[in-house]
């Protein structure tokens, strides 16, 4: 699921940065090079061979830029977040306007085939042993559950240590993030017979509906 990036741990040494901007356009086309065999074939069964040979270079001129295999995706993964932080803007926003902005990506991914399917492939991969992607997944998921919660409790008016005992707000942003990332898998399958930001703002709009302390009205994505 695109959203905004949550914390990373510390990793290894960086990609070389480049002098010149042919060097420059060159680690730009590797990138983009590996962003479409990843998300084709997995990082397992991606080869630097085959990145390389669509990249019209060797594998000695990838790993001048990149140093490894490992080092290439968090480069591609790194990539694909700094794509989503400049579409959400300067100001992460809160409340309502977050989880319009979970529906507005749903509608935004329908767009860009190849970076949800990058997505899916390497999140579903990540949770094999000692997968270079897994700690990368495991704190965007950390870190986009609370964000989510946080919007929850905001729209839905409840306090935001949850002191009133709705734990339910942790399983509703559960829920949310699970859909998103489900829908985009049927999507990529039958992109005819899935509409992922419908579907995304129905369950947004019951899941605030159920949560919503009781009173006249009740919030909603609006859309």
């Amino acid at each position: 699921m695109s959203n905004q990036s949550a914390g990373r741990e510390t990793r290894p040494v960086g990609p070389r940065t480049p002098r010149s901007p042919e060097a420059r356009q060159r680690q730009r086309d590797i990138l983009h090079t590996a962003t479409d065999t990843f998300a084709a074939r997995g990082y397992n069964n991606a080869s630097l061979a085959e990145i390389a040979d669509r990249a019209g270079l060797t594998q000695a001129g990838v790993l001048h830029y990149f140093r490894s295999k490992a080092l290439l995706l968090t480069s591609v993964l790194e990539l694909r977040d700094q794509t989503d932080i400049e579409q959400l803007g300067p100001d992460r926003p809160r409340g309502l306007e977050f989880l319009r902005h979970l529906v507005d990506t749903a509608l935004r991914n329908a767009e860009r085939e190849g970076i949800v399917r990058l997505y899916t492939v390497l999140s579903a991969e990540s949770v094999t042993d000692e997968h270079p992607a897994q700690a990368y997944f495991r704190d965007r998921y950390s870190g986009l559950r609370a964000f989510v919660t946080d919007a929850l409790r905001e729209a839905s008016g409840l306090p935001a240590d949850g002191a009133d005992g709705t734990d339910g707000v942790e399983n509703a942003a559960n829920a949310i993030i699970a859909v998103m990332d489900g829908l985009q898998v049927q999507w990529l399958l039958a992109p005819g017979s899935v509409d992922m930001a419908a579907s995304t703002d129905l369950v947004i709009t019951s899941l605030l509906a159920a949560l919503a302390p009781p009173g006249p009205g009740g919030p909603g994505t609006g859309r």
